[in-house]
């Protein structure tokens, strides 16, 4: 018995030092929060001000982080834990999306993770969070012009989540010209089932050492929730970024590395 306790107790003693790893909530709240010195003081306004104005037209929050260190961690599951810890987007609603950024260096690859929240999943499949990923940010990111990247994302998460145009719509769009033999139902059937069992692959990965048992993130994977959720009514009232509101994630969303 004693062999078991031990190595129990020592991952009791060493969660809160874990937990830690994770960012602070921003005081002041902020949604664009640069830790790792990638945008210049006049961008980080210009989004700020742009994801504010979308925060109080729709209520949905869409958090931009950029840090240096994971501290370990996969980069979707740091994405995950940041979102749940902050509360980005409504309690209730769970229309909260988390852009998670660290850079690349000598050293090391860049890594970017799109986090969507559970009310938000409908409306960005984890398959369309990675194209995003591909076309919108990954170019620009390659050229160094991480402001560009973020702006061409988030405009098209703003259309996607207003419901200006489907998942399907933009898969077509962007796939225009790629691969016209096999068709645009072929790709939109492989899209589906990249969402499925990559939301399953991450909800499982996501429910270890998290508050999330197993066959929840099951259900989680397989879980389909209304267009939009019925957030569109909220509004923060304010000229400035209010706060977060409490959201959830659960493991969709998608990634990439440049």
């Amino acid at each position: 018995m004693k062999y078991f306790i031990t190595p129990l107790l020592t991952i009791l003693l060493l969660y809160p030092a874990i937990a830690q790893d994770i960012p602070e909530r921003p005081v002041p709240p902020r949604l664009v929060n640069d830790m790792a010195g990638i945008f210049s003081p006049d961008k980080i306004a210009q989004l700020e001000e742009k994801l504010v104005y979308f925060n109080q037209q729709t209520s949905t929050q869409i958090a931009i982080v950029a840090i240096q260190d994971l501290q370990g961690y996969d980069i979707s599951d740091f994405a995950f834990r940041l979102g749940d810890k902050w509360g980005v987007g409504q309690k209730g609603f769970n229309n909260g999306i988390v852009i998670l950024i660290k850079p690349k260096t000598p050293e090391e690859k860049g890594k970017i993770f799109i986090a969507t929240g559970y009310g938000l999943e409908a409306v960005v499949p984890d398959a369309i969070a990675k194209r995003i990923v591909e076309v919108e940010i990954l170019p620009e990111f390659r050229k160094n012009n991480y402001y560009k990247g973020i702006d061409n994302a988030i405009n098209t998460l703003f259309s996607l989540t207003k419901g200006e145009f489907s998942p399907k719509e933009y898969a077509q769009k962007t796939s225009q010209n790629e691969a016209p033999a096999f068709g645009i139902g072929g790709f939109f059937l492989l899209i589906i089932l990249f969402s499925i069992f990559g939301r399953l692959q991450r909800a499982r990965h996501y429910s270890v050492g998290h508050r999330v048992p197993l066959w929840t993130a099951l259900l989680m994977a397989s879980s389909v929730r209304p267009r939009g959720g019925g957030f569109s009514s909220f509004s923060s009232g304010s000229g400035s970024f209010g706060g977060f509101g409490g959201g959830g994630f659960g493991g969709g969303g998608a990634g990439g590395s440049w």
